[in-house]
């Protein structure tokens, strides 16, 4: 999974913040429009479930009426998250908000599981104490909000693979049209059964797959916010590839993190052979965009000598 270095601020270590802008405002110049109606439309829909809620005293709408509200949260913690990101650096934050979207995929991953809990522990509770339904009115309901939650994960389907964040407000979304479809099928067979039990157990396994879904979500958040080598990218492939250029001696300090979840970063001291250090800045940027879309490449250029006396060496190559 790539999900986060596919981004198209990749040069914005060539340029100033004209170039290197136009990779930051990418996500949300087309994802835009879909935070806006997605959280109107989920808006709207937790004020209907909340009214319809309390008319015909549903426990279940109620509840997730509250889930949906948490969905609302999620997206504008996204799209602000999004909105951050693309503010340029300055003063103390040289990086300027870039990290914004990997600590706001990992509250929407947070939020996902909290939700999970909320509703098994619902969920456990009505085993012992069963309630009755008005099933007629959950479904009309429910179908609203298959229909809201999946036109809203429609909007963000084409940017899942591209930035995490967009795939956490997909997630969050599909899995909520996975609820939905699940209280329906539970109301209609309580409905024809009056097995109140029907509900409660399917709350169990939606809990369950959102579970599964969030997990790789909430991984892939903990290992950016870590400054892990992002997933998608081999480190020993990288650094054959620096070793390999014509003029390398020797790679040491090599370090690859996600400076977003659309740009990557590298730093290295590469010891190289005298006259190449000039070639090896000209070329070696470049090939790292292009072969592993690593964006913002740093190369610290040592002399056999020079590299003799770097602090960050470490001491059995010598």
């Amino acid at each position: 999974m790539s999900e986060h270095h596919h981004g198209h601020g990749g040069h914005s270590h060539h340029g100033g913040h004209a170039h290197g802008g136009h990779g930051h405002s990418h996500a949300p110049q087309n994802f835009g429009h879909a935070f806006a109606i997605g959280i109107s439309l989920n808006i709207i829909y937790v004020v209907l479930e909340a009214v319809f809620g309390v008319f015909t005293g549903s426990l279940a709408l109620l509840a997730d009426a509250g889930h949906n509200l948490s969905d609302v949260l999620g997206l504008v913690l996204a799209w602000g998250a999004i909105w951050l990101a693309a503010k340029p650096p300055g003063g103390s934050r040289t990086y300027g908000f870039k990290r914004a979207p990997i600590l706001a995929s990992l509250a929407n991953a947070i939020i996902l599981i909290v939700a999970v809990g909320a509703i098994s522990w619902e969920a456990i509770g009505r085993f012992f104490e069963p309630e009755p339904i008005e099933t007629g009115v959950v479904i009309w309901v429910a179908l609203a909000g298959v229909l809201v939650n999946g036109f809203t994960a429609w909007l963000f389907a084409s940017g899942r693979k591209s930035d995490l964040n967009i795939r956490g407000a997909y997630l969050h979304m599909a899995a909520d049209a996975g609820v939905t479809v699940g209280v329906i099928i539970a109301a209609i067979v309580i409905g024809w059964t009056g097995w109140t039990w029907i509900d409660p157990a399917v709350s169990l396994v939606i809990g369950l797959v959102i579970l599964i879904g969030t997990w790789g979500l909430l991984r892939d958040s903990v290992r950016l916010a870590m400054d892990t080598v992002p997933a998608g990218i081999d480190i020993d492939k990288v650094r054959r590839h620096i070793e390999g250029a014509e003029g390398v001696e020797e790679v040491h300090d090599l370090h690859i993190w996600a400076l977003s979840t659309t740009e990557t970063a590298l730093t290295a001291h590469i010891v190289c052979a005298e006259g190449h250090a000039k070639s090896l800045l000209a070329t070696l940027p470049d090939e790292l965009h292009d072969t592993f879309e690593i964006g913002h490449a740093t190369l610290q250029m040592e002399t056999a000598d020079t590299a003799e006396n770097c602090r960050l060496r470490p001491s059995e190559i010598v």
